[in-house]
Protein backbone atom coordinates (compact mmCIF):
# COMPACT_ATOMS: atom_id res chain seq x y z
CA UNK A 1 0.00 0.00 0.00
CA UNK A 2 0.90 3.75 -0.94
CA UNK A 3 0.78 6.31 1.41
CA UNK A 4 -0.97 8.70 -1.48
CA UNK A 5 -1.51 11.58 0.61
CA UNK A 6 2.27 11.93 0.97
CA UNK A 7 2.53 12.44 -2.70
CA UNK A 8 3.49 15.94 -4.44
CA UNK A 9 1.00 14.92 -7.40
CA UNK A 10 -2.00 14.02 -5.20
CA UNK A 11 -1.47 17.85 -3.26
CA UNK A 12 -1.52 18.93 -7.23
CA UNK A 13 -4.57 17.10 -8.44
CA UNK A 14 -6.54 18.31 -5.53
CA UNK A 15 -5.15 21.91 -5.95
CA UNK A 16 -6.02 21.88 -9.38
CA UNK A 17 -9.91 20.15 -8.38
CA UNK A 18 -10.56 22.69 -6.49
CA UNK A 19 -9.28 25.42 -8.87
CA UNK A 20 -12.18 23.91 -10.95
CA UNK A 21 -14.49 23.93 -8.75
CA UNK A 22 -14.04 27.72 -8.13
CA UNK A 23 -14.14 28.25 -11.73
CA UNK A 24 -16.58 26.43 -12.59
CA UNK A 25 -18.98 28.59 -10.35
CA UNK A 26 -19.08 31.27 -12.87
CA UNK A 27 -20.08 29.05 -15.77
CA UNK A 28 -23.41 29.83 -17.56
CA UNK A 29 -26.51 27.87 -15.65
CA UNK A 30 -27.29 26.31 -18.42
CA UNK A 31 -23.47 24.20 -18.32
CA UNK A 32 -24.34 23.00 -14.97
CA UNK A 33 -25.29 18.97 -16.13
CA UNK A 34 -22.90 19.69 -19.35
CA UNK A 35 -19.17 21.29 -19.65
CA UNK A 36 -18.92 21.89 -15.78
CA UNK A 37 -19.84 19.14 -14.09
CA UNK A 38 -17.78 16.87 -17.24
CA UNK A 39 -14.90 19.25 -16.20
CA UNK A 40 -15.36 18.54 -12.22
CA UNK A 41 -15.63 14.90 -12.66
CA UNK A 42 -12.52 14.76 -15.00
CA UNK A 43 -10.33 16.82 -12.69
CA UNK A 44 -11.54 14.75 -9.34
CA UNK A 45 -11.05 12.00 -11.36
CA UNK A 46 -7.19 12.40 -10.95
CA UNK A 47 -6.91 13.18 -7.47
CA UNK A 48 -9.55 9.74 -6.75
CA UNK A 49 -7.55 7.20 -9.17
CA UNK A 50 -4.38 8.14 -7.24
CA UNK A 51 -5.86 7.16 -4.06
CA UNK A 52 -7.94 4.38 -5.26
CA UNK A 53 -4.84 2.98 -7.16
CA UNK A 54 -2.64 3.16 -3.68
CA UNK A 55 -4.85 0.83 -2.11
CA UNK A 56 -3.61 -1.90 -3.85
CA UNK A 57 -0.91 -4.42 -2.40
CA UNK A 58 0.98 -3.87 -6.15
CA UNK A 59 2.58 -1.28 -7.77
CA UNK A 60 1.78 -2.06 -10.91
CA UNK A 61 -1.86 -2.18 -10.37
CA UNK A 62 -1.29 1.37 -8.81
CA UNK A 63 0.26 1.75 -11.81
CA UNK A 64 -2.51 0.98 -13.82
CA UNK A 65 -4.63 3.46 -12.35
CA UNK A 66 -2.55 6.18 -12.67
CA UNK A 67 -2.89 5.39 -16.15
CA UNK A 68 -6.78 6.53 -15.60
CA UNK A 69 -6.37 9.86 -14.02
CA UNK A 70 -3.56 10.59 -16.74
CA UNK A 71 -6.38 10.13 -19.05
CA UNK A 72 -9.04 12.27 -16.39
CA UNK A 73 -5.81 14.82 -16.99
CA UNK A 74 -6.43 15.01 -20.79
CA UNK A 75 -10.28 14.98 -20.58
CA UNK A 76 -9.63 18.11 -18.55
CA UNK A 77 -7.56 19.57 -21.50
CA UNK A 78 -10.35 18.99 -23.94
CA UNK A 79 -12.91 20.42 -21.81
CA UNK A 80 -10.58 23.74 -21.16
CA UNK A 81 -10.36 23.92 -24.95
CA UNK A 82 -14.08 23.57 -25.24
CA UNK A 83 -14.84 25.93 -23.05
CA UNK A 84 -12.40 28.57 -24.42
CA UNK A 85 -13.55 28.15 -27.51
CA UNK A 86 -17.32 28.97 -26.72
CA UNK A 87 -15.84 32.15 -24.58
CA UNK A 88 -16.99 30.77 -20.97
CA UNK A 89 -13.36 30.71 -20.18
CA UNK A 90 -10.77 33.99 -21.24
CA UNK A 91 -8.06 32.49 -23.15
CA UNK A 92 -5.13 33.35 -20.62
CA UNK A 93 -7.17 31.35 -17.73
CA UNK A 94 -7.53 28.44 -19.88
CA UNK A 95 -3.68 28.65 -20.48
CA UNK A 96 -3.15 28.88 -17.06
CA UNK A 97 -5.22 25.91 -16.44
CA UNK A 98 -3.61 23.74 -18.94
CA UNK A 99 0.04 24.29 -18.13
CA UNK A 100 -0.97 23.63 -14.84
CA UNK A 101 -2.93 20.45 -15.71
CA UNK A 102 0.25 18.96 -17.87
CA UNK A 103 2.55 19.58 -15.05
CA UNK A 104 0.21 17.28 -13.36
CA UNK A 105 0.31 14.75 -16.28
CA UNK A 106 3.75 15.08 -16.48
CA UNK A 107 4.22 14.07 -12.79
CA UNK A 108 1.89 11.57 -13.27
CA UNK A 109 3.69 9.67 -16.29
CA UNK A 110 6.97 9.60 -14.06
CA UNK A 111 5.15 8.45 -10.86
CA UNK A 112 3.69 5.47 -13.37
CA UNK A 113 6.84 4.76 -15.05
CA UNK A 114 8.89 4.51 -11.61
CA UNK A 115 6.39 2.35 -10.69
CA UNK A 116 6.66 -0.13 -13.46
CA UNK A 117 10.57 -0.38 -13.20
CA UNK A 118 9.83 -2.33 -9.66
Amino acid sequence: MHNFRKLKVYERAIAFTTRVYRLTRGFPAYELYGLSSQLRRASSSMALNIAEGSGNNGSREFARFLGFSIRSGYECIACIDIARNVEIVRPQEAELLIKEIEEIISMLVGLQRSLRKR
